[in-house]
């Protein structure tokens, strides 16, 4: 049963208050060295921290996907020669406000191993009727009935309340019934969860980064197919006369000053430097290239003056084993400026604050050390 302290829900935007007995977050720099003063670490102990909001008075909420589990149930892994992914409870929703840290939601699906990846929850949205969550799979839907009942939730968008989590929108269902990626080459059924947006009276849109698309989800749990992104013929290695074909792997969804959505591009195998691409979305019209020439991004936003803000989550590619980040301002002239990169390691999610102040999960692919970092530019 998932346990809450002071979970609170309203009908015009969730509002999530810390219990009394909060524990102080931790001031200090990032790990490899002295970090620039402009960073200061807000929460640290976190397991595999994901998406993050800021909601009223710099209130910062932030997801956990957990530490996976040791033991059955547990479905194949994401790759070949990957460990067994095995489920456990320790997901959750931590609060983060007044240099105090607390989690506030506990007990949520976590799928992966102590040497592997981890999914579960991966993105929050705080929407006119209550908290959604994106709960990875990294999985084909069909897995899913492996874990059993307990793992039900995962591949979903779950809504949280005073009485726990519940379904919301079953994307993993939707892939497996509808396979919108099925016309581009190289495409399976896989299902994973991951970036979230509010839209609409009441519903979201979320990134299924497995199924690389799209999709909205009204305020009854409806979903829809709103784009596909597609698959690329890429060289690799680099500078040989092979190609191989990468996927899209949508991580992020952001509306943007104009009203249109913004979607980012983390791009599979072989995570090529300079590959990943943002796209515009209008619902009802063709996605459109917006930006190109990034890396593995993980996640996107926008500032208080109408700026994109691009994180990746490894600057010099995932291939390169090199874990450091990269937060990028894409200026009104196109150009680009790094905000921050050293003392980022692999960070995978960015939110801004009414002040301008950035918020980014750090540590985000680590249990037990993951942060919150708090940068002002």
């Amino acid at each position: 049963m998932v346990k809450h302290s002071s979970l609170l829900t309203a009908a015009a935007g969730a509002i999530v208050v810390l219990a009394a007995t909060a524990a102080p977050a931790v001031a200090g720099g990032a790990a490899g060295g002295a970090a620039p003063a402009r960073i200061t670490t807000v929460a640290s102990g976190l397991d595999n921290p994901r998406g993050l909001v800021v909601a009223d008075d710099d209130l910062v909420l932030v997801t956990e996907a957990g530490r996976g589990g040791t033991a059955e149930p547990c479905i194949p892994g994401p790759e070949p020669n990957s460990p067994p992914a095995c489920l456990s409870a320790t997901g959750a929703i931590t609060a983060i406000h007044d240099g105090r840290q607390h989690r506030v939601a506990t007990g949520l699906p976590s799928l992966g191993s102590p040497t592997g990846e981890v999914v579960g929850p991966s993105d929050l949205a705080l929407t006119h009727s209550g908290i959604r969550v994106t709960i990875g799979l990294g999985a084909p839907p069909a897995n899913r009935a492996k874990l059993g009942g307990a793992g039900r939730l995962t591949g979903q968008v779950v809504k949280l309340s005073l009485n726990g989590p519940q379904s919301f929108a079953d994307l993993a269902a939707y892939e497996a019934a509808n396979n919108p990626d099925q016309g581009q080459p190289g495409s399976s059924l896989d299902s994973n969860p991951y970036g979230l947006a509010r839209y609409g009276d009441g519903g979201a849109l979320a990134t299924d980064a497995g199924g690389n698309d799209l999709l909205a989800i009204d305020r009854r749990g409806r979903i829809s197919t709103v784009a596909v992104f597609d698959t690329r013929l890429v060289t690799f290695p680099p500078g040989s006369p092979m190609t191989v074909r990468m996927q899209a792997v949508p991580t992020t969804v952001a509306k943007g000053p104009d009203g249109a959505y913004y979607v980012g591009e983390l791009t599979g195998f072989p995570f090529l430097v300079g590959a990943a691409r943002v796209w515009r979305v209008v619902p009802g019209k063709a996605a459109t290239v917006y930006a190109t020439g990034f890396t593995n991004i993980i996640d996107l936003a926008f500032d208080r003056r109408g700026r994109m803000v691009v994180l990746e989550i490894a600057k010099n590619s995932l291939l390169s084993g090199d874990p450091t980040g990269a937060l990028i301002q894409v200026n009104r002239d196109g150009s680009r400026t790094e905000i921050a990169s050293a003392g980022l390691v692999a960070p995978t999610s960015v939110a801004v604050a009414d002040d301008g102040t950035f918020y980014v999960s750090n540590k985000g692919t680590m249990a037990g050390t993951g942060e919150v970092l708090r940068i002002r530019s």
